[in-house]
């Protein structure tokens, strides 16, 4: 099962630089808007409906990288406190029923995008599925990535 590990790590690694550049761009179309509004006297029709959406993608695409890691916020006082073997059956458990929700969000996110696939974005006149495609696309990434950690925590702690 090690290709599942190879296949989290390659995806997770091309999550965290398609978050990178959609930061990035998000900071020029900011600026843009800025200068534009304030040094030209013009407002950019487009640019608040992009960073909108950018910052949107940012937001799911960045939740996967912090599940990979483990980074998400968690109080774990009485976690600590259990033995190796039922903290690892605790993790087992969250991690299915992390999977069940994140199969949630993958066919939910596709029955939502095809619901409002008429529709077009305001400024810009884009798919409105577009901008929504990434609560699917987000649902297979953390998916993949608790199968990958289930299969670690299958292991024994080393010592």
């Amino acid at each position: 099962m090690g290709w599942v590990h190879a296949l989290s790590r390659g995806i997770n690694r091309g999550v965290e630089i398609t978050v990178g550049v959609l930061a990035m761009a998000m900071a020029l179309v900011t600026g843009l808007q800025v200068f534009f509004r304030y040094g030209l006297n013009h407002s950019l029709f487009w640019s608040e409906e992009v960073g909108r959406i950018l910052l949107v993608w940012i937001t799911f695409l960045g939740a996967t990288v912090a599940y990979r890691r483990k980074a998400h916020v968690g109080i774990d006082v009485a976690v600590r406190r259990l033995a190796p073997a039922a903290r690892r059956a605790l993790e087992r458990f969250l991690l299915g029923l992390s999977g069940v929700f994140f199969v949630v969000l993958i066919a939910y996110g596709l029955r939502f995008i095809r619901f409002i696939a008429h529709q077009k974005t305001a400024a810009l006149g884009l798919p409105m599925g577009l901008p929504y495609t990434v609560i699917p696309l987000s649902g297979v990434v953390f998916l993949i990535h608790a199968v990958s950690l289930a299969l670690e925590s299958e292991k024994p702690p080393s010592s």
